[in-house]
């Protein structure tokens, strides 16, 4: 019952797929930022820019990820997609095995409510020591 309600690997994967691409359509349709002088009082519109949308460029910065890398990625993404898709069907779920999830879901939740914050919170601060040299 509570599969059901989980988005499988190939939904994973096909929204980080998706996440990517929509990232790099982004960045190829921005245009370059163009100089503006303080002189330029009037707008002219020719052709070309009457076809561009009237909201402002939007500055993304620098790549969160070079291009070949991503490239790279999304190459294995696809690769794992594939043999996902290939792979044979998950066996029928054991009604035993269903229940003992059910029971111990509420006791993972809430043994995650409990330690989660301090384990997080100690990897942070251990980690801002190392970065920082100093101790939190």
């Amino acid at each position: 019952m509570a599969a059901a309600r989980e988005p499988s690997m190939e939904d994973i994967l096909a929204s980080i797929k998706r996440v990517i691409a929509e990232e790099k359509e982004i960045r190829a349709a921005a245009p370059p930022p163009s100089p503006v002088s303080e002189d330029d009082d009037i707008l002219e519109l020719d052709e070309t820019m009457a076809a561009e949308p009237l909201a402002p460029p939007v500055d993304l910065g620098p790549p969160l990820v070079a291009d070949a890398l991503a490239d790279s990625s999304r190459l294995r993404i696809e690769e794992l997609v594939s043999v996902a898709a290939a792979a044979p069907p998950p066996p029928t779920v054991n009604p035993l095995e269903e229940l003992v999830r059910e029971m111990l879901r509420p006791i993972l939740k809430q043994w995650l409510d409990d330690h989660l914050p301090g384990i997080v919170d100690e990897h942070v601060k251990r980690e801002i020591t190392r970065i920082t040299g100093r101790p939190v």
